[in-house]
């Protein structure tokens, strides 16, 4: 029916891939880590140039 299929009566068949796995959750989470550090960083960036041009602009209007 479904020959497509291929569960190994050896369990330890399982093992390469449950490393190969695991070996990407683990470079998915540095990634991630990684990206949500570098947008932190941009938004107070972007906060403290928006603050500037406020500030600059507030100035400027005296």
């Amino acid at each position: 029916m479904m020959e497509f299929l291929y569960f190994p009566t050896d369990k330890s068949e399982y093992i390469p891939a449950v490393l190969m796995l695991a070996v990407f959750i683990l470079l998915a989470g540095i990634t991630m880590y990684f990206i949500i550090k570098a947008s932190r960083k941009e938004e107070k960036r972007t906060e403290n140039l928006a603050a500037s041009k406020t500030k600059h602009s507030t100035n400027h209007h005296r």
